[in-house]
């Protein structure tokens, strides 16, 4: 499991909470069908919220850096604390619970997946994350509630028909895309350089030298060989092997001389910029499409999650209009106000929506 991040960041988010009395803030911020978030579920959001951000891992609970990081995340963590609970109480009015049996094969896999299965240890990586067993259970049973909501009230319900799949896979066609690849091997002759360029008379000793190597080549001597023997290329050290790569991200003209060779054919001396370079041709794969039919799978879970998408955003609108909702906290309220509103304004996921550009 992942270390918590430092006691300074810990302490200096608790202390960044939106600030209103100690004696609410320590009780509840918000109240939502009668069940309450309170200030140490908040600031754990908070700090779970920076954990993974290396550049505040060495900070003190003062840092003007650390405070705006706070500031700019607490809206959408507000909104999203009080959207799940709208949806784990769903969960609870449909009669979901986790039962010991899920909860002890799901702490099993987590110990296992961790290489923890010594409980001592399970014990003490708990700790580390600051939590108990009774934490995690919550934890999992919220996030189980959530799932199996969405699967009953969202995902039951949809569908995803073949003009709706059609038009994602035309508007997506990369995905299903396996570009050409090529392996290579290639032998540098390097032409060393100073202040005042390149000493003519040695260019044209080494490229003699590379028009030589190539000969060799041609007569039969093992590519591997020379490149260990005779290449200034890093990839001496693996016989001059360098790929698989994909060709388009090769230069356009080098792209069209490649496409002109057969599997073992080797390349002119071509000159570059460190010097004088032979390629040989080891490898290529043809750029591969998957049909419709093979990728239709696929395509079905990339469209399905783009319409939960929405459909999540409109269902969370009727759980929050149907909710009582009662702020403990003014300045809280006005964040989740910024959040929400932010957040309908935006547009909706289009299914079959073309690639941003």
């Amino acid at each position: 499991m992942r270390k918590l991040i430092s006691a300074v960041v810990l302490a200096a988010a608790a202390a960044m909470v939106v600030p209103v009395t100690a004696e609410v803030l320590e009780q509840v911020l918000v109240k939502v069908n009668g069940d309450i978030i309170s200030k140490t579920e908040f600031e754990a959001r908070q700090v779970a919220a920076l954990r993974n951000r290396p550049e505040f891992s060495n900070v003190t609970p003062g840092s003007l850096e650390l405070q705006k990081a706070v500031a700019e995340a607490t809206p959408d963590l507000i909104l999203d604390a009080v959207d799940e609970l709208l949806l784990v109480q769903r969960g609870r009015e449909l009669g979901y619970t986790l039962s010991d049996a899920q909860f002890n094969q799901i702490v099993g896999n987590i110990k296992e997946s961790n290489n923890l299965q010594d409980d001592a240890r399970f014990q003490e990586a708990l700790k580390q994350e600051g939590l108990t067993m009774a934490d995690l259970r919550r934890n999992l049973e919220r996030q189980m509630l959530v799932t199996q909501v969405q699967r009953t009230d969202l995902m039951a319900k949809m569908s995803v028909t073949d003009e709706e799949a059609q038009a994602y896979y035309n508007a997506h066609r990369s995905e299903f895309t396996t570009p050409s690849e090529l392996t290579l091997r290639e032998i540098l002759i390097e032409v060393p350089t100073s202040d005042r360029g390149v000493n003519v008379a040695q260019d044209d000793e080494l490229r003699t030298k590379a028009e030589e190597i190539r000969k060799r080549l041609l007569a039969g001597e093992p590519f591997p060989r020379l490149a260990a023997d005779e290449s200034a290329a890093a990839s001496k050290a693996n016989g001059g092997l360098i790929g698989p790569i994909q060709s388009e991200e090769l230069a356009p003209q080098l792209q069209a001389l490649l496409e002109k060779l057969k599997i073992g054919d080797i390349t002119e001396v071509m000159r570059t910029q460190r010097g004088y370079q032979i390629l040989k041709l080891e490898s290529r794969t043809e750029t591969r499409i998957r049909t419709f039919e093979d990728a239709r799978g696929a395509i079905g879970e990339k469209v399905m999650e783009q319409k939960l998408e929405g459909e999540r955003a409109k269902y969370l609108d009727r759980l929050r209009s149907q909710a009582t909702i009662t702020w403990r906290n003014d300045e809280l309220k006005r964040a989740y106000e910024q959040a929400l509103s932010r957040r309908q304004a935006a547009p909706p996921a289009a299914a079959a929506a073309p690639p941003a550009k």
